[in-house]
This record gives C-alpha cells, structure tokens and sequence, in this order.
C-alpha cells in the first residue's frame, strides 16, 4: 500500500511539473496574463507577469533535473538509492504484466573507479560518477531511470516496451558500454571508463518483482566482474542452481576428478603481428569445462589443484596438448610459429623439467623453438641461481622460446632480463588499458618498449581489449597484441574457422569509397 501511494504522489508531482513547465503552460501564459489584467488591472499584470515566468524557470529546472532519470546523485553522490531502484522495477513489472513488454534491471559496474579514486581524489570521482550518469542518459531512453549505486556502481530500470527483448537488452549493455570508453577530457587529461555490466529480464528468470531483479543482475555483475574486464554477463535461472551445486569443498574433490576426466582442457588466444596482421602464436590457456556450471576460468580451480600438489599433472596436460595443436594446425595447413604454455613456480623447480620438455618435442616431432614457455615476472624477479633459474637456462639452451609475463608488475632487474635469455616481454593489461585516450599509459609503455629495444627483446602486449588498443600499441612500435579485442580464447575446433576467417580477412583488398580518389 505505501508504495501505491507513493507511485501516485510521484505520477501527480510530474503532471503538475508538466502543467507548469510544459507545452501546456506557454500556450496559456499569454491567457493568464490578459485574465490577470482584466480582473485585476495594472498590478494583477505586474504580478502575474513576475510570478509566471518565474515558476516557468523553477519548474523547468526540476523538470531537466526529473527527466535526466540521474537518482541520488545532485544532493548525495555517495547516496545508495537501491531501495528506490527497486520500486522503479516494480512498477516496470506491473506495467509489463498489464500492457506488455520485457521488465529488465541492468547493473553497471566501472572497474577503474577505485583508481580514479587513488590517483585524482573524492572530487575527481564525483565528477566522473556525473559524467557516466549523463552519458548513460544520452544512450537510453526518456522513460529509462538511472540510479547511482555508490563505489562506482548504477542500476538501470528499463521502462517495458513490447519492441524489446532479451536480445535487445544485451546490445543496448554493449551500446553503453563502448560509449563509455570514449574519452573524457579534463583539465588537459583524458580519461576513459571501463565498465562490466550485469543483466537480469523478467523473461525466464521467473522474476517477479523489482527486487527479483535487482538480485539477479548483481549475480550476473558478480560474474561478470569475476570472469574478465570489460565483460557482460546474463542472469539465468540455472545460474543459481549451478552455483549451488559447487560449494567450496565439492569443487575441491570436482576439480581432482575434472583432472582426470579430461574436462580441464587447453584453449588457445590467437597473438598477432602488428606489423603485418598475420597470426604469430597462440597462448594455452587452461579451462575447465564443467557439465551444469559451463566453462570456469583458471582462478577458480587452480588453487585447489596447487593444494592437492596436482599442477605438474595438469602442466602434462597442458603441454601435450599445446604441442598436439601446433601439429593439428599444420595437418589443416596453417602454419603457426609457435604456442606458448605457462609454467608455474613448482613446475619450473622441477629438476626433470628440460627432460621432460624435450621428450613431448620429439614425440610430436617439432623443432623446440616452437615452444614458447612463459614465465611469470615474480618468478624471475626473486629467483636467484637456484633450480628455478637453471631450469630456465636449460630450456632457453634446448631452443625453447622464453616469454616473460605480466611484465612491470614483478620488478624484475635489468641485469635478470638479461640473466635468464629472455625472448620477449608480455606487457601486462593494467598498462594496455586505455592506451588509446591515457597519455600516462602512453609514455608508460613508450619507456618499456625502449627498454626493450635496447635489450633486443621483443615486445607483446595483453589485454588488448579494443581497435584503438590495438592501433595505438602498433603506432609506439609494440610488436605483438594479445586479447578480447582480437578474440577470446577459445577450444581448439573452433580454432580453425577462426583462422580461416582472418586469413580471408587479411586476403581482402582494401575497400576504396565512391567518390572518392
């Protein structure tokens, strides 16, 4: 009942912002004039022609601050409106059930607002937090609310539309998300926002109210958050049950057996040339391909397997079937340079670890400087010459290319680069992102690459997650480009299409526009 009442008092207070700011009342402004005049004389005009502009001006003002749909966020910015969101979605629901059309609930989420935080103050923050809001607006439509969450997060209550569906609701997410990464300038530095956003619909979720949903896009946030930056993520019903089904200590005894099973399995990310767009390698990254929950991400399981003292088999694993791809490819007559396979800190203390490697290289019969292994930056910053460090020689010496991973965020010394006859540097994501719009990110990966080339290192950047990542990295003169802008990673059979594709791609001659020379 209250929040009936509520819902009337709001529905009243916009029609009496309408009737006083509207079309309605400029076309009878002129009419309340000459009635005041009439009935009042001169003074009733004075007044009238005081007092009527002005409640024009304040009510428009409310009515621009109404119509923006920006919730909390003019009195409050750190206001969490999340009760208010749910109203608003009970009442999309009930018009949904009445006139038709898809309820939905959309929660964003920018993954750089703690950074924005850190680096630029409280200030900086609450203009970003206006900023996004209006961008929002600027995308959705007029009977669309936003609601500022607090620590960077919005909820979205869609208005119903027989029009939309669930379809629709995803590309408007990757609509507002890629409006958000253009930059934003301030005071001379631009500043671009990555977001991850969450998804939950009426329609087959069995949601029934505004807190239905509320719940289930924070799930799919959760998700979303927890799988890869920049991502979107889908509330189902199943969701919920599968989450279920893995409790922390089932998933420990699931990911021994999924070990054994053959459902932890080798993916592979195609790595290109910037130079010449071709394929240059594949990374094997492992994924565990669970039967209720889908594909889970290497963060969820590894650390089960280290406990149980598995990583080595799943290593085995890993390596055989990364060499099996390269031979899988060349069969379908696509020559890959080579595929890179990560080792962890136990595997490379392994004293058998060279031997092991050169026997899978000879069993596939392939040349050793198709193997890339790719070690983490921490390992060889606190390695000194221990197995750890040997183990590293004997594989560069066997002819094993060496990538050095997640490079920058392990300070590791000049003098160990060049110790452990590195092969190329793996730039991490955290200094590719926004590279396109952020001039400290620029000159940050400017230094590297100079270092680099001094070094005679190469150079390959993770995390690529868009075009203009992609053409600025090439502009500085990295040589490689990895990431979700180029593809994601994906099992080997799908591999091959993939290939195909860009093949043709790269085939295709360049396309020249009418009417122009």
């Amino acid at each position: 009942m209250p929040r009936r009442i509520n819902h009337r008092l709001f529905v009243l207070r916009h029609f009496l912002g309408d009737a006083v700011s509207g079309p309605l009342a400029l076309a009878l402004l002129p009419a309340a004039l000459l009635a005041g005049f009439w009935f009042g004389g001169e003074p009733a005009l004075l007044a009238a022609a005081i007092v009527a502009p002005t409640l024009v001006v304040l009510a428009g003002a409310t009515d621009r601050r109404r119509r923006n749909g920006i919730h909390g966020l003019q009195a409050n910015p750190a206001f969490v409106s999340g009760r208010s969101l749910e109203e608003a979605l009970d009442g999309a629901v009930r018009m949904a059930k009445n006139r038709g059309g898809l309820a939905a609930c959309l929660m964003l989420e920018l993954e750089n607002y703690d950074t924005i935080l850190a680096a630029q103050g409280p200030a900086s923050a609450g203009f970003a937090t206006d900023h996004v809001a209006h961008r929002l607006r600027a995308v959705l439509r007029r009977r669309d609310r936003v609601f500022f969450l607090g620590r960077g997060r919005f909820g979205i209550a869609l208005a119903p539309a027989r029009s939309m569906t669930a379809e629709g609701v995803f590309g408007l997410a990757r609509r507002l998300q890629d409006d958000l990464r253009l930059p934003l300038d301030r005071a001379g530095a631009a500043q671009c926002f990555s977001t991850c956003i969450g998804i939950c619909t009426a329609e087959g979720t069995g949601a029934t109210s505004g807190a239905d949903l509320v719940s289930g896009a924070g799930a799919a946030l959760r998700e979303a958050r927890d799988f890869a930056p920049a991502t979107i993520r889908v509330h189902r019903a199943e969701t919920e049950k599968s989450a279920t089904l893995l409790r922390p200590l089932r998933l420990h005894d699931e990911a021994l057996r999924a070990l054994e099973n053959g459902e932890i399995r080798a993916w592979f990310q195609p790595q290109l040339c910037t130079d010449t767009g071709r394929v240059s390698g594949f990374e094997a990254l492992a994924r565990w391909c669970h039967p209720q929950r889908g594909v889970i991400a290497p963060g969820k399981f590894l650390p089960y397997l280290e406990r149980a003292g598995q990583t080595r088999r799943l290593q085995e694993i890993m390596l055989r079937e990364a060499l099996g791809a390269l031979a899988g490819w060349k069969a379908k007559g696509f020559d890959i340079p080579s595929v890179g396979v990560n080792f962890s800190p136990t595997d490379l203390r392994d004293a058998s670890l060279a031997d092991k490697v050169a026997w899978e290289l000879d069993r596939h019969n392939l040349a050793p400087e198709r193997l890339t292994v790719e070690v983490l930056e921490t390992v060889v910053a606190v390695s000194p010459d221990d197995e750890t460090a040997q183990n590293i020689r004997r594989l560069a010496e066997l002819g094993c290319r060496i990538d050095l991973d997640d490079f920058g965020t392990g300070h590791a010394s000049i003098s160990s680069l060049k110790r452990f006859r590195l092969n190329r540097l793996k730039i991490d994501r955290s200094f590719v992102r926004r590279i396109d719009c952020d001039q400290a990110q620029q000159q940050m990966v400017a230094a590297i690459l100079t270092m680099a080339e001094q070094l005679r290192l190469e150079t390959l950047a993770e995390g690529v997650e868009t075009a203009g990542e992609h053409a600025r990295l090439a502009e500085l003169g990295c040589g490689h480009v990895q990431g979700f802008g180029i593809a994601y990673p994906m099992p080997f059979g799908e591999t091959l299409p993939w290939l195909a594709a860009h093949a043709e791609k790269l085939a295709e001659p360049p396309k020249i526009r009418s009417g122009t020379l």
